[in-house]
């Protein structure tokens, strides 16, 4: 008669030490992943952790962000931004002074009312904003839509 022999918990020259391909058994156990792995948009199990040790803009769009547009694709310009880099305008071309007035034309521009103007100017841009029409006009400048 034969006789059953034993099972080894580990056979040596066994890749799977005798369970078969399983991921359990291997030396291991079921060890997830190490240190950030599965951090990411999908973060079921260390969500709360991430959120503890890094608080601001983990998740979420990173990137590059462009120039603002509103719907009518118009790029924005505060009159802050205006007042600031007046000299940088002229330069580029957009924009040259008449005695005390400065004269800016900014086609493809909407005008909005951060800020405030020091100077006098005569501002042409294809939007303004009520706000920034009435600011022009307290600081004795001029508007004028471009179409």
């Amino acid at each position: 008669m034969a006789t059953k022999r034993a099972k080894r918990s580990r056979i040596r020259g066994e890749r799977t030490c005798g369970y078969g391909f399983k991921k359990k058994h291997r030396g291991k156990g079921s060890k997830g992943g190490k240190g950030m792995a599965g951090t990411g948009k999908r973060a079921g199990q260390k969500h709360t952790w991430v959120l503890k040790n890094f608080p601001e803009g983990y998740f979420g769009k990173k990137g590059f962000k462009t120039e603002k547009n509103t719907g009518l694709n118009l790029f924005i310009l505060n009159l802050d931004d205006i007042q600031e880099n007046f000299d940088e305008l002229i330069k580029k071309g957009l924009g040259k002074k008449n005695g005390s007035e400065i004269e800016l034309k900014l086609k493809g521009f909407k005008i909005l009312s951060r800020g405030k103007l020091k100077e006098k100017f005569k501002i042409h841009a294809s939007a303004f904003s009520e706000k920034a029409k009435e600011k022009i006009e307290e600081s004795k400048g001029t508007f004028e839509l471009i179409e």
